[in-house]
């Protein structure tokens, strides 16, 4: 499945590239290692990523791998950050401590800031959009 994902993905990066950029419509997020992979891809693609909708959870983690000065947004764009969690082997979520705290080090300082002042990483979802949004971020033209 991940493999699907990954290469769905990268069909429509490639065909997108004659536009230089990367809109994110609408990302629940999902199993960070696609997600980092996928970004990854796009860092090394030179790519603007637009983000231009949702982008929860691990989609969140273009703001830790894609250069700042390629990152713009919407009116539309909404970050939706919680704390990660780890699955067992029974499928049962547990809280991710140590990986909660490298994950809020990745972000760029003033999404740090602005997690912090609102509780921090927790397993309830705080959303950044709006004004607030604009201030760390460029609006896309």
């Amino acid at each position: 499945m991940r493999s699907a994902l990954f290469a769905a993905l990268w069909c429509l990066i490639a065909t997108m590239s004659a536009r230089a950029e990367v809109r994110i419509l609408a990302s629940s997020g999902g199993e960070v290692g696609s997600y980092l992979e996928l970004f990854s891809v796009l860092r090394q693609s030179g790519q603007r990523v637009v983000i231009d909708g949702p982008c929860f959870s691990s989609c969140t983690l273009v703001l830790s791998t894609i250069p700042a000065n390629r990152i713009c947004v919407t009116r539309n764009a909404v970050l939706g950050f919680h704390s990660p969690r780890c699955v067992d082997g029974q499928g049962r979520q547990h809280a991710a401590t140590v990986e909660t705290r490298l994950v809020a080090a990745t972000y760029p300082a003033a999404v740090r800031a602005w997690i912090e002042r609102h509780g921090g990483l927790t397993s309830k979802p705080i959303f950044l959009c709006g004004r607030e949004l604009a201030t760390m971020f460029p609006r896309c033209s």
